[in-house]
């Protein structure tokens, strides 16, 4: 079987757990390769729901070995909540969850920085989730960050997480007027989560490149979506990382040429979380049933998402920054109920019809989308189980996002749960 990058295709939120976990079935080892503890996974399997966000999906599935690879943001307080959870749960992680031990570690500066920092900008936030992702990413870029390693050692440990606090609780208080953070409880804290994390410790890369030697098929987990990347999304409205396949490589320390399949999961219509431009959002009842009907509200946050129809130019545009070989499309028993669904096959920018989405923020805000309407099926779709099982209008529907996409379609998900889902040509 071949080794799979799973990513997001739109803006994130688009059901990347639910195919994560379903080609975990074929797997030996999964990924995640980039963001924190922002990105609310939710997988609903064996009439449990889960909601992980930095242990990959795959975990849900016995024998299987999780990695947290170097490209994550690490907030070790929540993996502790997630392994207790797991355990909890009935799900064991010994020897399954390995951890990088050169990813970086949020600390609490991060966190209370990147709370800060939004609510300064007020109307101009970004929207994050307030995780202290981004402040994170900054330090590691700085080259004044902690990673994972540090924990297990008091004597690396103290001079790097006073560095940061340092500088940390200057900004604090020139640009905030807000009380420092003492960096000796910090330290002691931290010491102490290094203690319970070690066992999962480890060089995941050396780990990978001997699997990888051994013929063990991976699956990378991208978080957040395309349209997220901060070098290929709507900057500054993005995340704090680059949410590419390309990321998997360097968020994990494998070669590119381990990867065989790029795998671009979007909705059959499309959402947002946070502030920026949304060219095919529908601020309006069809919005309203969307969302209802897709229980369209952020895992981390419970913030109501955007919602709008399916965006070709935003998903030929993931095409091309990632690579993909085929489309995992989730969620089409949303649109069960419509009798007619639009779909944006190109835009209106400055009096010409454009095909794809556009680098500058500025011009995207300016886009108008060119719909195109297609009948709808309004018949249940969620116990179809194979391509002729589907209404024949949802099977034009499919085709016609496959073609406006150019990449031919390898999943379908007509439902949460991993069994509620119909496998295409995935060759």
């Amino acid at each position: 079987m071949p080794n799979r990058v799973v990513i997001g295709s739109q803006w994130g939120d688009e059901g990347k757990a639910k195919i994560v976990d379903f080609l975990t079935l074929y797997a030996d080892i999964i990924v995640r390769f980039q963001g924190g503890a922002n990105a609310g996974h939710t997988v609903k399997a064996e009439g449990k729901e889960f909601i992980f966000h930095l242990i990959p999906s795959g975990i849900m599935h016995p024998n299987k070995i999780c990695i947290i690879g170097n490209g994550v943001v690490f907030d070790p307080k929540q993996a502790i909540l997630e392994i207790k959870d797991l355990a909890g749960k009935g799900i064991s992680v010994d020897n399954r969850v390995l951890i990088a031990e050169n990813a970086h570690v949020v600390l609490p500066w991060h966190i209370v920085g990147d709370k800060l920092k939004e609510a300064r900008a007020g109307k101009s936030a970004i929207g994050t989730t307030g995780r202290g992702i981004g402040p994170c990413y900054s330090d590691k870029v700085n080259r004044h960050g902690v990673r994972v390693g540090d924990l297990l050692d008091e004597q690396q440990l103290r001079p790097c997480i006073k560095a940061i606090a340092a500088f940390r609780n200057e900004e604090f208080k020139k640009m905030y007027d807000a009380e420092p953070i003492d960096p000796e409880p910090v330290i002691e804290e931290y010491l102490e989560l290094g203690k319970q994390l070690k066992p999962y410790i480890c060089d995941t890369v050396s780990y990978l490149f001997d699997s990888l030697k051994a013929k063990k098929q991976v699956i990378f987990e991208g978080a957040q979506g395309t349209i997220l990347d901060v070098d290929h999304g709507t900057y500054p409205f993005v995340t704090s990382s680059n949410t590419v396949a390309g990321s998997a490589s360097c968020g994990s320390g494998v070669g590119p040429t381990a990867i065989d399949q790029v795998i671009g999961v979007v909705k059959a219509y499309t959402t947002r979380v946070g502030n920026g431009p949304f060219p095919t959002e529908l601020q309006n009842e069809i919005g309203d049933k969307l969302r209802e009907i897709g229980g369209e509200y952020g895992a981390t946050t419970g913030r109501p998402r955007r919602c709008g129809w399916f965006d070709a130019p935003v998903v030929r545009k993931a095409a091309a920054v990632n690579g993909l070989t085929h489309l995992a499309i989730t969620k089409l028993d949303v649109l069960d109920t419509f009798k007619e669904i639009k779909v944006c096959i190109n835009y209106k920018l400055e009096g010409k019809e454009v095909p794809r989405f556009p680098n500058r923020l500025a011009q995207v805000a300016l886009c108008e989308p060119v719909y195109e309407t297609l009948p709808g099926w309004e018949s249940s779709t969620s116990k179809c189980r194979s391509w002729s099982d589907l209404p024949q209008n949802a099977q034009k529907y499919l085709n016609r996002i496959s073609e406006l996409a150019g990449v031919k379609i390898g999943i379908i998900s007509v439902g949460a749960t991993r069994d509620e889902s119909i496998e295409m040509d995935m060759e």
